[in-house]
């Protein structure tokens, strides 16, 4: 050590000046800290820098998880607003339906003041090789009895009651092979008889028979019930007249009729309980 001194010391006293003066600038550089704090601010920066990005990463991703629970909230109730609103939308619908159909039933039962009605509800439709059917949920309790015409909202006959239960009763429909009604042409007045046939229920068509020889039926004339006899009111719609056709003996003819209601769409009906004859 000695040796190394002698030999070495002149350069260690300049080392050491040499560094003594340069802490001395570095100090007097420095306007916030001495020269080993900002050594030590210099080697940390990195450090500090690699913790703000993995902060700053950190707090993004709780914001967005944040913002997106708050997303998923909203649309949630936003989501249930809208099925509420649907249903209004839907019951409004539902009323308006309703409504409709009371201001059916009281203009029915204005125009036909010598009508009592039952409304009554399909609960079945029954259309077979040799029947066509609708099953009421009204019956014998509700003053309903075998023979009593069923009509829709307008006016347009559904059938006659052929079978008559407690709470409930068949009616034939008029394209029925068993159904048979005096019929009157609208425009000219030509009386007839519109009766089911085989060959035509499945088309949900009917016949109007025994037409006058002179008759001069259009497509699209009206066709209601006649009256006469008194057992079926008058002025109910039958169907219009579809075609004229001639029997097969060429002698005579007869029209085919169109139903004036859809059977698949009817959920209601009326069956007329009493009526005055009008003259």
């Amino acid at each position: 050590m000695k040796d190394f001194l002698k030999h070495h010391g002149l350069w260690v006293l300049f080392a050491a000046a040499v560094i003594a003066v340069a802490l001395a600038v570095m100090s007097l550089l420095s306007n916030t800290s001495s020269p080993l704090v900002n050594a030590a601010n210099v080697l940390a920066s990195p450090f500090r820098s690699a913790y703000t990005a993995v902060a700053t990463w950190f707090n993004d991703k709780q914001n967005y998880y944040k913002d997106t629970t708050a997303l998923e909230e909203e649309n949630a109730a936003l989501r249930r607003r809208i099925a509420e609103m649907e249903e209004e939308v839907r019951q409004a619908e539902s009323d308006r339906a309703e409504n409709a159909r009371l201001r059916e039933l009281l203009n029915l039962t204005e125009q036909r003041r010598e009508f009592t009605y039952e409304a009554a509800y399909i609960t079945e439709h029954a259309v077979t090789n040799w029947t066509s059917s609708l099953t009421l949920n009204k019956g014998t309790a509700h003053g309903i009895a075998v023979g009593d015409c069923v009509v829709d909202e307008t006016h347009a006959l559904v059938g006659v009651v052929s079978v008559a239960g407690t709470n409930w009763c068949t009616v034939l429909t008029i394209v029925d092979t068993d159904t048979s009604l005096g019929a009157q042409v609208f425009r000219t007045k030509d009386l007839g008889l519109a009766q089911g046939d085989f060959s035509l229920m499945e088309e949900e068509r009917l016949r109007l028979d025994y037409l006058p020889a002179d008759c001069q039926l259009l497509a699209g004339d009206l066709v209601e019930t006649s009256g006469l006899g008194g057992f079926y009111p008058s002025g109910l719609v039958i169907g219009s007249v579809e075609s004229v056709q001639m029997d097969d003996s060429g002698a005579a003819s007869y029209a085919i009729l169109a139903p004036q209601v859809d059977f698949d769409e009817l959920t209601e009906v009326f069956v007329i309980k009493d009526f005055d004859i009008v003259t």
